[in-house]
């Protein structure tokens, strides 16, 4: 039997075992950085496996590696994580978060389950590769500084270098059974911004005696957008969004003393973003001081963006279709969100792709982050699968 139908096979005989594993992180999600449980919980499937693996890298985060038996080869590596949302689910399913106020909302209950069952996969086959991979199952990708940051400080990859990388991310709006990647540069960089106005609040019928924070912060937020609009080269992506806009005290006719602003910079190149970050900070003090006011800015950064190795991402999306059919794996847009896996891609040649999850004839359509998010569970067979293969296919790659 060959190495692609072995892995076909195994990956439905274990779905059911796979389900399982997926609906117990389902029902018992963790926070970011918090992930005790669920790293205890990976940790004993890969003892019960007899799978060499360490837990504490990161805090929470557990590292794996299973050698192949057919010879020595180079390193790869798979990475999937763990945390959840402070969200309450609003499902009624048997495997409803039972953690108050948590939900896996993003997925990375699914992404560990397929990890779990790639390891299984690869370990009942490993008479059959030669070469050695390793598996990261990663915490806090939900929040900075990002699981993968620490990971990667911490040695996640060195001793030796792998050769490369691959994640999945659920993605909803693509159909079970598909897959769907794009090479070159894919996500966005991620940074948060924090600004104080602070002027001299006073009695609203009485403008002239107060030094107004919140028509000084409407003229920013308009002017900030010209970074965007006229700063910008027109063909590189950037977004700058404020999503929170207060005043600190303040009535209907009262002028307060401050207003607080919080948004996010998003861009796909590192030199522009340093940039943008230098041109947010002088218009922002700029218009305050122009205006009587004095402004506080806080850029605090984020995730950079997302590159998908060209040539690596190439030989995944041939080595998918083999392995799902041409008709199965798709070349995807570019997109503003952000994800920590970026921080691989700058280190080593990376590949994340996005794996369908959606059944509209199920009515298993909600979006990622919302309170009804849910899954197709035949995309674990696919996932757990797939993800096996190209792994195998990478170690045999000159």
């Amino acid at each position: 039997m060959d190495l692609k139908k072995r892995l076909q096979d195994l990956a439905a005989d274990r779905h059911e075992q796979i389900i399982t594993w997926r609906r117990h992180l389902h029902q018992y999600p963790e926070l970011s950085f918090e992930e005790h449980e669920t790293a205890r919980y990976v940790a004993d499937i890969l003892a019960e496996r007899g799978i060499p693996h360490r837990r504490g890298i990161g805090k929470t985060g557990v590292v794996a590696e299973i050698r192949g038996e057919a010879g020595p080869g180079p390193l790869f590596a798979l990475r999937a994580d763990l945390d959840a949302l402070p969200i309450e689910e609003s499902n009624d399913v048997p495997y409803r978060s039972r953690n108050k106020g948590v939900m896996h909302a993003c997925g990375h209950d699914v992404h560990t389950a397929c990890l779990l069952g790639a390891a299984t996969l690869l370990w009942e086959s490993k008479a059959h590769f030669a070469g050695t991979l390793r598996l990261i199952f990663q915490p806090g990708e939900e929040k900075a500084p990002g699981g993968a940051s620490i990971l990667i400080r911490e040695g996640v990859l060195r001793d030796p270098v792998p050769k490369g990388i691959i994640g999945q991310h659920v993605h909803p709006p693509l159909e079970v059974g598909k897959i769907g990647m794009r090479p070159g540069i894919y996500m966005a960089s991620t940074d948060e911004i924090y600004l104080r106005i602070i002027g001299r609040g006073g009695h609203g019928a009485l403008p002239h005696a107060t030094v107004d924070p919140i028509t000084i912060s409407a003229q920013i937020v308009t002017a900030l957008q010209q970074v965007v609009s006229r700063q910008a080269d027109p063909t590189l992506p950037t977004v700058l969004t404020f999503g929170q806009i207060a005043s600190v005290g303040g009535s209907n006719n009262v002028i307060p003393n401050a207003v607080t602003l919080a948004g996010t910079l998003r861009t796909m190149n590192e030199d522009w973003r340093v940039v943008a970050q230098q041109r947010l900070r002088e218009i922002v003090t700029g218009i305050a001081e122009a205006m009587g006011a004095r402004a506080e800015v806080n850029i605090v950064p984020g995730y950079p963006y997302l590159r998908n190795d060209e040539a690596l991402t190439r030989r995944v999306f041939a080595h998918a279709q083999a392995y799902l059919g041409a008709e199965n794996v798709v070349e995807l847009p570019i997109r503003m969100t952000g994800e920590d896996f970026a921080f691989y891609s700058h280190h080593v040649p990376a590949c994340f792709y996005r794996l369908g999850t959606g059944n509209v004839e199920r009515g298993i359509t909600s979006g990622v982050h919302t309170d009804t998010f849910d899954v197709d569970e035949a995309a674990l067979r696919v996932g757990a699968g797939v993800m096996a293969w190209l792994a195998v296919r990478e170690l045999t790659e000159d």
